[in-house]
């Protein structure tokens, strides 16, 4: 079977239909480029008289084919491979016949490109309908063409906010944009619209095919945009660090491609294409966000076997900023929730929450008022339990206190059905030791949301010795059921995303105590690729938490027959909380708060005078680093993390480990076993037995293992 069917009507119009065989969607590849060509070799018949160009599959392509990418270990195979896919669409463009692309869904990346080869463009009205090119979310640039044509329809500067943003869009806003010719009601209607733009548009050409084509708002020569390209390699550097050469390649695919021709502006585009395509930082993107991540959607992670459940009525105890941050992502889901809170005042205030997010998605047309309305009567907010009666799950989202926990938890088992599921959002307390106060522990389970919860699209699970398989699956069927990423992980105390993060914030507040510039700390994690630097993130999520936090575990320890062994950068955050400072929450912290804005403490310089010799910033970032690499390769040692996957996608989207190493096992992995070994042994020997490598990792090193190795188990 072809990967596109042919079929020309009375019209004399030809409709090729993409339809890729075996695969779910269509995705761009020698495959589907061949029966492209067949389509373009029938426009050179006197009969036809234009070619309308569609998918038999709900999306119209959805990119290109990843797994064909990966296996390229020569530059010459990305260069090769996008020059072959562009001399197909040169050709469908310059036949002398208008060719029109009915897009009947998402036109993503190699899709897209396709599209743009296209005289005209049109697409269904479906909010839900995305376009666009998010290749550098994957290290990648537009190696179809896209680098070329994009500036041509749209002008430079929106081609690069395209392109280096990788934002989707939607039909209206394509629309607006110029990239679309119009939109229709149905794909009826998509079709009978195409087959009218043939007939009008007989002799049809691309912009820059004609004799006086000039780029909207100018090309690379032009003032306007000779200043655009003054400033935006700085803006991305500070942006990306310089951490993303993708981005640079797509200015400068763009830059010079403004300068040239048509056809050699494609060559520069291949170029820069491959360069991309063989760098470590697309290999690791594409391994954790593309591979590894679409495994965890499938339910890699979820026990086998047990059939798809769907939670109705969702219970949440407490109402505070996690627990309505819970309350929205469900009820926007279609759930119908049970916000319970101690005073009615609190669980309104936690629906207001929801309020508050809606009425803003409706002034920016985002929403409606009747959608919002409906959304919020999904929300109940109550102070009684009995209103729990029928829930098929519980959330509990109180104070970090395992006597709160314990109380709360008791009371809503009271009002539950035997078969409902109970989930502490804990982000330390061990699991199966708050499984403890419930009647049934086998249908306890740890559900551990991230804030803000409407944002981050993690949701670690915890395991706990009782969870039974059923309760897990049900667990992980209602956080993809919210439109979550789910990672599981074994019970253990502070978990993996917890644990791991604190290794990242707590070196950041050691270096201060040891006379490091709090300036030089705070930029040498962002030069890592890290979201935000570990003092501002400290204060963040609270110094006094962290404390708090500190001296539950030297507690518990203590009653186990355990020693503690706190963290250097412990001593500093006891100081600054006994001073007050503790956090962003009361305006002040590692920082000052005042009217919006925010600085580095001017105190923190005379608590912890700054070294006369500063170390350099690369070993800044090599601390912040492997610390935080090296408590992950524990976790797995350990059997906290079940798999691979969970490791290095939990840690890019629950604490925002820099995405181009491709998560904290894949930094590993990267560099090599050895060369991380030897690295931390000099760290250790500097700072500490805590850099001592992770005897996982010792032995990969002496075996030239990897943690992607297929036969690499947690726990072994």
């Amino acid at each position: 079977m072809s990967a596109v069917q042919l079929h020309v009507g009375d019209d004399g119009i030809l409709v090729a239909t993409m339809d890729l065989p075996g695969r779910p969607m269509n995705v761009v590849g020698d495959e589907l480029m061949l029966g492209i060509a067949r389509a373009v070799e029938r426009l050179a018949d006197p009969a036809v008289k234009g070619l309308v160009l569609t998918s038999a599959k709900a999306d119209f392509c959805a990119g290109g084919d990843i797994d064909r990418m990966s296996k390229w270990t020569r530059p010459e195979q990305p260069f090769e491979a996008g020059n072959a896919m562009k001399a197909v669409l040169r050709q469908m463009e310059g036949q002398g016949k208008p060719v029109v692309a009915a897009i009947n869904g998402h036109a993503l990346g190699g899709g897209l490109e396709i599209a743009l080869a296209c005289h005209a463009r049109l697409a269904l009205d479906d909010a839900r309908l995305k376009l666009g090119q998010p290749e550098v979310k994957l290290g990648l640039l537009p190696g179809g063409g896209g680098t070329v044509r994009l500036p041509r329809l749209v002008g430079i500067q929106a081609a690069l906010q395209i392109m280096g943003e990788g934002a989707d869009m939607s039909p209206q806003q394509a629309l607006g944009l110029g990239l679309l010719a119009g939109l229709a009601r149905d794909r009826d209607d998509l079709m009978a619209q195409a087959k009218a733009w043939i007939a009008a548009n007989p002799k049809a050409k691309q912009p820059w095919d004609q004799p006086k084509f000039r780029f909207p708002g100018g090309d690379s020569r032009s003032p306007a945009v000779a200043q655009l390209f003054s400033v935006a390699p700085s803006v991305a550097s500070a942006r990306s660090w310089g951490n993303y050469p993708a981005l640079q390649h797509i200015m400068s695919s763009v830059f010079e491609g403004g300068l040239l021709d048509f056809d050699a502006a494609s060559q520069v585009e291949s170029r820069y294409f491959a360069a991309c395509a063989m760098s470590q930082q697309s290999r690791n993107l594409i391994g954790t966000l593309w591979y590894q991540l679409n495994a965890i959607k499938k339910g890699a992670s979820r026990p086998a076997g047990l059939p798809a459940t769907k939670v109705n009525k969702l219970g949440i105890l407490g109402a505070g900023m996690m627990g309505a941050g819970i309350a929205y992502v469900a009820a926007k889901a279609g759930i119908e929730v049970v916000l319970l809170d101690t005073t009615q005042e609190a669980a309104e205030r936690g629906k207001a929450y929801s309020r508050g997010l809606l009425d803003k998605a409706v002034k920016k047309g985002r929403s409606t008022v009747d959608k919002r309305d409906a959304l919020l009567a999904r929300i109940t907010p109550t102070t009684d339990y009995a209103a729990l009666q029928g829930c098929d799950l519980v959330v509990e989202a109180v104070f970090e206190d395992r006597e709160v926990k314990a109380g709360v938890t008791r009371r809503a088992e009271a009002a539950l059905g035997e078969g409902a599921v109970f989930a502490s959002n804990t982000s330390t307390l061990p699991i199966t030791g708050l499984a403890q106060a419930s009647r049934r522990p086998n249908n306890f389970i740890g559900l551990h949301f991230f804030s803000p919860v409407d944002k981050m699209p993690l949701v670690e699970i915890i395991v706990g010795k009782a969870t039974s398989d059923e309760t897990l699956a049900r667990g992980f069927d209602f956080v993809l059921q919210i439109g979550k990423t789910p990672i599981v992980v074994n019970d253990s105390r502070g978990f993996y995303t917890s644990r791991v993060f604190g290794t990242y914030v707590m070196e950041g507040i050691a270096m201060l105590a040891e006379g490091v510039h709090p300036r030089s700390i705070e930029v040498a994690a962002l030069q890592a690729g890290m979201p935000m630097p570990p003092l501002a993130l400290q204060d963040e999520v609270s110094l006094s938490l962290g404390l708090h936090v500190a001296d539950q575990t030297k507690k518990d320890l203590a009653a186990e027959g355990k020693a503690y062994v706190e963290h250097p950068g412990m001593a500093v955050v006891r100081q600054l909380c006994a001073l007050g400072r503790i956090g962003k929450k009361s305006g002040q912290g590692f920082y000052d708060y005042a009217e919006g804005d925010k600085s580095l403490w001017p105190g923190l310089t005379r608590l912890y005078p700054t070294a006369a010799q500063q170390p350099p910033q690369r070993e800044l970032i090599a601390r912040l680093m492997f610390a935080q690499a090296n408590e992950a390769a524990r976790c797995f040692q350990e059997g906290v993390l079940r798999s691979v996957a969970d490791a290095n996608v939990g840690s890019i989207f629950g604490w925002g480990f820099a995405p181009f190493h491709g998560g904290a096992l894949q930094f590993i992995d990267a560099l090599g076993a050895s060369a991380f070994v030897a690295r931390s042994r000099e760290l250790a020997a500097k700072y500490g037995p805590r850099f001592e490598p992770a005897q996982v990792v010792v032995e990969q090193a002496l075996r030239g293992g990897h943690f992607s190795d297929a036969a690499a188990k947690a726990g072994t």
